[in-house]
């Protein structure tokens, strides 16, 4: 993707739009790459072989050079998506697509620290701005009628499409990275042999809320056009111009951004994100699917009056946090990017949910809300201790600060200590409910909370060695972790529909999809049925794992633990071709391009922690990454059948940056660290066996 526009012509002495003249660009085609998506059908065939993905595979959606995903539209077409995109101070859901070659565009603009009353888990102030919100155009004095050729992503969507007379209009939409404000850059060009005349017509809409409902009073939406007027088009020539989508208080000064620069700053983003922990395989589909996890799951970082948090998103879940989404999925994989707003994001969680910490053992809200500023709880107990927890003491190990651990071991510490005073009569944790907030049983005690408990345990022994914490306390975390995981075997472990695995709560006796948490955590006494159970047709579907054998809901996170878990059992030949076909379905198919929340819940919504949990299928699925102190890491890599090698590289974890790389040489597996000018080794294991990496060695 180009900052289009940002090349100054001095023979036409024009500036760059947002310049003190106020005037838009007009640059020759050759001089900008916006048009490059114009070349992508040409290319089909050219990416196809090169990259393997057949056209039968390829549903809706081509993977194409540069990182782009490209939708090549048929005039005869209809269908409409939906792709979340967010910055510090916005989030926008764009529902884009074409009916019958007509272009289909509403922005749900989303400003999360404008809080509305009440100021709850839902308190944003949200807009939908529909196609009518546009400046109207005109070419030699006609109204234009636009039409839609293809669709492309790479962490903003861009189209491209016609409106007649050999004029082409391509749309770039995205967040500012740091203002309250979405831009839509329109570019105007000019492929016909004679000149046009142009006309942008003036854009200015604005929308009051009501003063009663606002934290802050009155809130001011406005819908602006940077340029209006008459433009004289020559052949080759190009006219870029934005719609800016702002919201502030009543009284705050007009947002004053320049496009160009404001373009510059996502695209910055979207290549820092590319590079941080790059995965690198024999399957380019995986490879991209990681990419672009990434960036969903980092951009969804919120500049709140508290802090820097990570948000769900989804129209909904906004300058908040949860026990799940937060301290479970995404923090254990914000510690090892190097991503400076991720690790303090992820701070901040621990600190938020550190201050409801008190003697009594009252459990802490599963969700704290409105900026820090209150909480939610309404689903009780949902095993939120065991969440931190776990979420934490991983956390704290692979990011490799003392300080950092220091600060958050209190937490871990008092969140184990609740959980050991949960454990019921059967000698494992009770909780209210879990994470699905009573969407579906879960019983007294859950197998989840469990499991997790189990991990923060060895989490906490690990974690509290390198940090000198008392003998005793961490002998007790030894010695309740043993007797966690046989109380898991004992009292869940069970014949359910013809497989031995696990009864998700007592009484239950249809399969669960969370029968795959325990072997996230190498408990792995009956991976095998479970596994049998998992990728049976009882629980798997074309959209990955039910809920539960029976129902019609699913929910990606359980899918992608299941992934991770069969990686973990080491059944990495049946795991792949599922991982693989998740991949392409959600990468290349009808919704793309990132992993959904559930259905029919929620429209599958691009939720951003389910993109961490993607990441992790590959850094602790396929790489077996276990962290077991500030220093050391255990690896299990399970290289598939077929592949010579595998990568991650630019990893930022145990206070060092280093790459994994992962060969398959004489039947056995070598994997290499490089640690730049730190040093490097090379461990040779067989397939399946775990090797320790000591980091202190390249200090």
């Amino acid at each position: 993707m180009s900052g289009g526009g940002k090349t100054l012509l001095p023979d036409k002495g024009l500036a760059i739009f947002g310049q003190s003249d106020n005037r838009p660009v007009l640059l020759p085609a050759r001089l900008i790459n916006l048009n490059v998506m114009k070349k992508f059908f040409a290319a089909f065939l050219l990416v196809c072989l090169c990259e393997g993905i057949s056209a039968q595979e390829t549903t809706r959606w081509i993977m194409s050079p540069g990182g782009l995903q490209n939708w090549i539209v048929d005039k005869n077409e209809k269908h409409t998506d939906h792709i979340e995109m967010s910055g510090r101070q916005v989030s926008v859901i764009v529902t884009y697509g074409s009916d019958h070659g007509m272009p289909v565009f509403n922005k749900r603009v989303v400003f999360p620290m404008l809080r509305t009353i009440p100021n709850d888990t839902r308190g944003n102030v949200i807009h939908d701005f529909g196609p009518e919100i546009q400046p109207v155009i005109t070419v030699n004095s006609e109204e234009v009628q636009e039409s839609i050729d293809n669709f492309s992503i790479r962490g903003a969507l861009i189209s491209s499409g016609s409106i007649g007379n050999g004029l082409n209009l391509s749309r770039i939409i995205f967040p500012s990275m740091d203002h309250p404000a979405v831009i839509e850059l329109v570019t105007i060009n000019n492929g016909s042999g004679t000149a046009a005349d142009i006309h942008i017509g003036e854009l200015e809409h604005t929308i009051l809320t009501p003063e009663e409902k606002g934290v802050d009073g009155i809130y001011r939406l406005t819908a602006r056009g940077t340029f209006s007027g008459d433009v004289r088009l020559d052949a080759g020539e190009e006219l870029s111009f934005a719609v800016v989508y702002s919201g502030g208080r009543l009284g705050d000064p007009d947002i004053e951004l320049d496009w160009a620069t404001e373009l510059a700053h996502r695209e910055n983003f979207i290549s820092e994100m590319f590079d941080r922990v790059r995965f690198v395989s024999p399957d380019p589909v995986l490879d991209r699917m990681f990419d672009f996890a990434k960036i969903r799951a980092m951009e969804s970082i919120f500049e709140t009056r508290n802090g820097l948090v990570h948000s769900p998103g989804g129209s909904n879940y906004y300058a908040a946090i949860w026990a799940n989404d937060q301290a479970e999925y995404a923090n254990p994989f914000f510690a090892i990017t190097g991503y400076d707003m991720a690790v303090e994001s992820a701070m901040t969680s621990w600190e938020w949910f550190a201050k409801y910490m008190n003697p009594e053992y009252v459990p802490i809200p599963s969700s704290i809300i409105a900026e820090g500023t209150d909480y939610w709880n309404g689903a009780g107990d949902r095993g939120d201790m065991a969440m931190i927890a776990y979420g934490a003491g991983r956390f704290a190990l692979a990011l490799g600060d003392r300080e950092a651990a220091e600060r958050i071991w209190p937490l871990i510490e008092w969140c184990l200590e609740y959980c050991r005073r949960q454990i019921n009569g059967n000698g494992v944790v009770a909780s209210d409910s879990d994470e699905l907030e009573n969407r579906f049983p879960s019983g007294d005690a859950n197998l989840c909370t469990s499991a997790l408990y189990y991990d923060a345990l060895l989490s906490a022994v690990y974690l509290g060695r390198d940090l000198d914490k008392d003998d005793a306390l961490i002998n007790s975390y030894e010695l309740q972790a043993a007797e966690i995981r046989e109380n898991i075997e004992r009292f869940f472990g069970a014949k359910v529909q013809g497989f031995d695995t696990y009864r998700y709560y007592e009484d239950n006796d249809i399969l669960r999809s969370w029968i795959c948490i325990p072997l996230t955590v190498d408990i792995l006494d009956r991976a095998e049925s479970t596994l049998d159970a998992l990728f049976s047709p009882l629980l798997w579907t074309e959209n990955g794992l039910l809920t539960e054998q029976g129902s019609h809901t699913f929910w990606d996170r359980s899918t992608l633990y299941g992934l991770r878990g069969a990686f973990a059992a080491g059944d990495t030949d049946r795991g792949l071709p599922y991982l693989q076909y998740f991949s392409r379905r959600r990468l290349l198919g009808d919704h793309v391009p990132y992993a959904v929340e559930a259905w029919p819940e929620g429209d599958q919504r691009h939720l951003s922690a389910e993109s961490a949990l993607y990441c992790r299928t590959i850094t602790e699925g396929l790489f077996g990454m276990r962290p077991t102190g500030l220093r050391t890491l255990r690896l299990t890599p399970r290289l598939p059948d077929g592949w010579e090698r595998m990568e991650l590289l630019n990893i930022t974890a145990f206070g060092h940056c280093f790459d994994i790389t992962v060969t398959g040489e004489h039947g056995r597996i070598h994997t290499y660290i490089d640690a730049g000018v730190n040093g490097n080794t090379m461990m040779i294991s067989d397939h399946g066996e775990s090797i320790e990496i000591d980091f202190s060695m390249f200090e």
